[in-house]
């Protein structure tokens, strides 16, 4: 089988909600070559973006159904495709590129691949700038919370996350791929949650653990006081929470190069600062992921900038900094109406 497959695979990835544009140099082909054989390719090509039974897959591709289910399998393992457990048996489906199969390889990374995806990102990244609807949204810190003014169920993270009955942490791969390229983070790694059938997924493919309310609580403090932006999934329904850092996101580095950042984020708040009571101590532009600080006799916002993340508000010893309402609108319920919803903004429906 030729590398025509591949071309064919990216095209198909690339009508999925987050993408996978062409580059010039093929550095897309050469990821998928990473993490598919060319029969996975071939395989991947007849899922759907909804999950099926294996048996309707192989009908679908007029192979032996035993034959197709063992390969799916296999491929769900390696975190090529989607596998949620249901009491008829294993249903798959196709997954995204980002947000999805290069996370699900989190225990496979190397260090070619860690390079692949940086000269990749800036194209990947036009899609989030592109597209009105984002995967993700911007929390208020837990500690924030109690100071914002009229924060939605959507929003409290820590409410949300005492909700769950099915929990794991992983580690974050925006920091393992900037260890493999030799930029070591500080920060806490494991701090990556998922929920749902989602943890089950990586708790039953090795790259998470399963945890409880407690742990993932706790999780939530750590991130606080490391001052990690709460990025979770941009749904009603939580499925996952990304703790992420300027220094080694894909998204917040990103983010960090355009003019106006407040204008590409899901957040229901920006910071203020009184310049009354403000000491000019610096504390919130070091706690700052996206260089939303201005620095002077009295610190400033830059309105423009700013995503509404509150790591700044707990930390001013002045309580100078609060957090004031942007306007909001609801997220979509869940990932498929999430997905739906970028896909007709993208023009593929």
């Amino acid at each position: 089988m030729s590398d025509e497959v591949y071309y064919r695979l990216r095209d198909f990835l690339d009508k999925l909600p987050g993408g996978f544009p062409s580059t010039e140099e093929g550095t897309e082909i050469k990821l998928l070559k990473k993490f598919f054989t060319p029969e996975e390719a071939d395989i991947a090509l007849h899922l759907q973006p909804l999950p099926e039974p294996p048996g309707k897959i192989a009908e679908r591709m007029g192979r032996d159904p035993a034959e197709i289910s063992e390969k799916l399998e296999d491929m769900a393992k390696a975190g090529s495709i989607y596998r949620i457990r249901m009491n008829g048996g294993p249903l798959y489906m196709a997954i995204q590129f980002v947000v999805g199969i290069y996370e699900f390889h989190l225990n496979g990374i190397d260090r070619e691949t860690a390079e692949l995806m940086e000269d990749y990102l800036p194209r990947l990244s036009r899609v989030w700038k592109d597209t009105s609807t984002k995967q993700l949204r911007v929390s208020p810190s837990v500690a924030a919370v109690d100071t914002a003014p009229a924060v939605e169920t959507y929003d409290n993270i820590r409410d949300r996350v005492k909700e769950q009955t099915s929990l794991a942490v992983a580690e974050c791969i925006c920091r393992k791929e900037q260890d493999l390229l030799g930029f070591q983070c500080e920060r806490p790694w494991e701090v990556c949650m998922t929920f749902g059938h989602a943890a089950e997924y990586y708790i039953e493919n090795g790259i998470g653990r399963r945890i409880d309310i407690n742990e993932a609580l706790s999780i939530l403090d750590k991130a606080e006081e490391a001052a990690l932006v709460l990025s979770p999934s941009n749904t009603r329904e939580l499925m996952n929470v990304c703790c992420c850092c300027g220094c080694c996101c894909g998204i917040l580095r990103n983010l960090k190069q355009w003019d106006e950042p407040a204008n590409h984020v899901h957040a229901s708040f920006q910071a203020k600062i009184d310049p009354e009571l403000c000491s000019a101590c610096g504390t919130c532009e070091e706690r700052c992921q996206i260089e939303a600080v201005i620095e002077g006799d009295v610190y400033k916002i830059d309105e423009m900038r700013c995503i509404g993340c509150g790591l700044c508000v707990n930390h001013c010893p002045e309580e100078a900094i609060i957090l004031v309402e942007r306007p909001r609108e609801e997220p979509p319920k869940n990932m498929p109406e999430m997905g739906m919803k970028i896909m007709k903004e993208r023009g593929m429906l």
